[in-house]
């Protein structure tokens, strides 16, 4: 008989699966080029993307990930950095610019590969000329402390760098690029998972501006006339470097739910999911997840006990006063 702490591990361990990269991604990968094979790859889960992948390949590959401190997998053929997140320190920089070197590099019977996984925004690191590392560490540490969600965090993001928004799938073109993505935000945004490096932007610089001005984010008058600039704005849809692009999500919330909920299920326990993308000031989200709980055990309402809940999403929290902005 498993206690009620094993069953909830049980249920963890059921939604992690799901999102496995050695269980779930080679049914993704696309056909061998004619060409070379380059595998670019950034987030918390990319290395073990790329050990998967190095695993049933089948041809020569070649390649850079870059990954978050603790988070390295052996790899034979492909190179792990590992760099800071979520605020963006040199490894990152050094490696962002060897990883746009490589893209640059890719001719047109060559396939792109790209692994991308939440983490990416602050591992890909390739500050615009004119604006200094130390200019986007600083905005980077004001924005997570500013209690805006990722998507909104994600627009400045794409803004203020040389290959989010769309400018690494620029980078690479005319090769085939395919990425493959592991969603982590409210509603699988393309473009907000790891600020879409490899994906059309939506949002525009007025959007970026608007985020800063929504939120009280001080920033550089370098900055500024950045963002002022139309020269900045990201890569939209309609771009040619896009006609030759592919995008694969292979994981995402929802499906981890599904997986933990079918978990439940063959422990005879009913499973409800509330939601995939819950968002808001973590405070207020425990709160009303709370007060669901108890009315349930309390008054059998809105579903019957016992039950499992569960939901997914990305919340946030304002940092009032002295504190440190927390991993995203």
């Amino acid at each position: 008989m498993l206690s009620a702490e094993e069953k909830l591990r049980s249920l963890f361990n059921a939604a992690l699966e799901a999102a496995d990269p050695k269980r779930i991604l080679a049914r993704h990968l696309p056909a061998r080029p004619s060409g070379r094979t380059i595998v670019l790859g950034a987030g918390k889960a990319s290395a073990a993307m790329a050990a998967a992948v190095e695993a049933h390949w089948d041809g020569p590959l070649e390649g850079l990930i870059i990954t978050r401190y603790g988070h390295c997998c052996p790899t034979r053929h492909l190179r792990i950095v590992e760099a800071a997140h979520p605020v963006p320190d040199e490894a990152g920089r050094k490696a962002t610019a060897e990883l746009m070197a490589l893209a640059q590099s890719a001719g047109p019977n060559d396939l792109v590969l790209c692994l991308i996984s939440g983490g990416g925004s602050s591992l890909l690191s390739a500050a615009p000329t004119g604006i200094t590392f130390e200019e986007k560490q600083s905005i980077n540490k004001a924005l997570l402390k500013s209690g805006a969600p990722i998507a909104e965090i994600n627009c400045v993001r794409k803004h203020l760098s040389d290959i989010k928004g769309g400018k690494l799938a620029a980078l690479a073109a005319p090769a085939k690029v395919v990425t493959l993505l592991i969603s982590d935000v409210p509603g699988d945004d393309l473009a907000t998972i790891a600020s879409g490096p490899t994906v059309a932007d939506l949002s525009t610089r007025q959007d970026a501006l608007a985020v800063l001005k929504r939120y009280d984010v001080t920033v550089s008058n370098t900055i500024l006339r950045h963002l002022e600039n139309a020269a900045c704005e990201t890569p939209k849809a309609e771009d040619q470097i896009f006609a030759n692009c592919e995008t694969r999500m292979i994981a995402t919330p929802q499906i981890s739910l599904e997986a933990a909920a079918a978990r439940a299920m063959e422990m005879g326990l009913t499973a409800h999911i509330l939601s995939d993308r819950i968002e808001g000031e973590a405070r207020d989200t425990a709160k009303a997840l709370g007060a669901i709980a108890l009315q349930v055990a309390q008054h059998g309402q809105p579903f019957s006990k016992p039950c499992v809940l569960l939901s997914g999403g990305e919340t946030t929290v304002t940092v009032r006063g002295p504190g440190a902005a927390a991993a995203m």
